[in-house]
This record gives structure tokens, sequence and C-alpha cells, in this order.
């Protein structure tokens, strides 16, 4: 495996303290701050952790409370809110300092039979046709500020290769609608709960920025605020994130500095296997 998705998956398994306390660190994105699907992802993990193997996650809430600090660890202390006789419930929150930075509720439920229907896949092109981001950023690396350079063209455990293009240094208004093609680097172990770890962590790559689409504006652009305030994931059906999911995101809405975003990962034989709704600050500062 390689290495830089090895240290990826290192970084969510986290270290068992106590039978509900757990400990991570964290990844230097380049941001100045702690990713938000980092914590997203182990705080999953440290649920997961708690729940017996035959009950996977189907849908976790999360809020984001403060800004974490790269150089400390978090601790994630898990409460077992209920076992019923098909449900599970769990509540983890992140802690640094004593001070919470992020909460968590999950809910398991034990596999079985039903009513079944959904979306259908967009028609979009197949990812062979399309570039990664990276492959992008590689191809005008000398035009990039220094501060963006490294975070552009650093290697990445999450290949994503966008079918609409997009350039946060020169935003242009578009649509509140992308689609990008997601997948892990590497062949991932037959581990169902760890490929749903990751695709929450990188369920928030590029999904905020929807909501910036039709201002002409985005993350980098001078004066933006952008920080994420919730986010919430359904596991629908089981999939393998070493395979390509396309993750097709809107944004219905933006008003009151905040701007709404929605998700839906499908695989390649157009099933629909999760979604995700986040809602974030999108404050221009004077």
């Amino acid at each position: 495996m390689q290495p830089v998705l090895a240290d990826l998956i290192d970084l969510l398994a986290l270290e068992r303290l106590d039978r509900d306390r757990f400990r991570g660190r964290s990844q230097d994105l380049g941001w100045g701050a702690i990713f938000g699907g980092q914590v997203l992802g182990q705080a999953l993990s440290a649920a997961v952790q708690t729940v017996a193997p035959e009950r996977p996650v189907h849908s976790l809430h999360g809020y984001f409370l403060r800004a974490g600090d790269l150089a400390r660890p978090i601790l994630y202390d898990v409460d077992r809110l209920r076992d019923g006789a098909s449900f599970s419930a769990r509540r983890v929150t992140a802690i640094q300092e004593g001070a919470a930075i992020f909460c968590l509720e999950a809910s398991f439920q034990r596999d079985e039979a039903g009513l079944e229907h959904q979306d259908p896949m967009p028609e979009v092109p197949e990812p062979e046709t399309l570039l990664s981001e990276r492959a992008m950023a590689l191809a005008i690396v000398d035009s990039l500020p220094e501060a963006v350079r490294a975070m552009a063209t650093g290697e990445r455990p999450i290949e994503i290769r966008p079918v609409e293009l997009r350039n946060p240094l020169r935003p242009e208004k578009g649509e509140p609608r992308r689609h990008m093609w997601y997948r892990v680097i590497d062949r991932l172990p037959d581990d169902p709960p760890l490929h749903r770890y990751l695709l929450a962590y990188a369920s928030d790559f590029s999904f905020l920025g929807t909501a910036m689409d039709p201002h002409a504006v985005s993350w980098l652009t001078r004066g933006m605020q952008v920080v994420s305030l919730d986010h919430s994931m359904w596991f629908h059906r089981s999939f393998r994130f070493d395979d390509w999911l396309l993750y097709a995101v809107d944004s219905p809405s933006a008003s009151g500095g905040r701007g709404l975003v929605r998700g839906r990962f499908f695989d390649r034989q157009g099933r629909l296997v999760a979604s995700a709704a986040q809602e974030g600050l999108i404050r221009r500062r004077s």
C-alpha cells in the first residue's frame, strides 16, 4: 500500500485509551487548521469501535464547535446511548485542552432487507477520460502562489477527478452544481467500516465550495471566511472506496452568511451508496 494512504488509515484507526476513550493525532494539509473531514472520520472510527461489527453505521450528524490545534492530540469520548434489538446509537465528543471541538451522533443498524428505490445516477464522463486535481495543479505549478503550491501538488491518499473545471484562484460565476469522481489510490482491505471512515473523511473535500460558485468567490478569495458548521451522512448500500465513486453535489440555498450543500455518492454500477449534507459559514468580511 502506498505510504500516504497507509498513513491516513493509521490516522483514522486511533489509539484506544480505555473502553470508551480514544486518542488521535492530526495531519497538516497546509490550511493552518485541522481538516473537518479528519475529525469527522476519527469520531466515526471511535463510535464504530464500540458497536458490534454486525451493525454497520447508517447515519451520522456532527457539529464543528471550535477550531482545533494541529499540534495537540484529540481525545474522543464515546457515550453508549442505546443498544436495542436492531439499532445502536452513540455520541462522540472530540476534546482538546478540556474543550469540545466537535460532537457527533451516529446510528447503527443490523443488516435487513426492505423496500428499495433511489435517484438515478447523473450522466457524466467516465473517470478515465478526466484529469485529477493534482495532475491539473502540476501542469501549472509555476503559476501557483507559493502558499498553496505544496498543498495543491503534493501526494494525496484520495484521487479526485472533477467533471466541471473550477479555478479557486480565479473563480467565475457558475451553477451551484459539481460532479467529481473519488477513489483511494491503492487497494484497501476487505474491511467495510474502513471504507466508511475514509468516505466520511473524503466527503468534506470540494463540498462547501459549491455554495460559492454562483457568487464568483472561493475559499482563497481575499476577505472570505469559509468554515464548516455541521456535517451529516447517510450510508445506503455497501461499497468499496478503492473503486470510483461519483460525488454529485448541489447547493440549494445560501443566506445569512451560510451556504447549504448536498451530495450523493454513486458507484460505477449506478447505485446510490451514500448521501451527505453540510451547512457552512461563507462570510464576506469587509
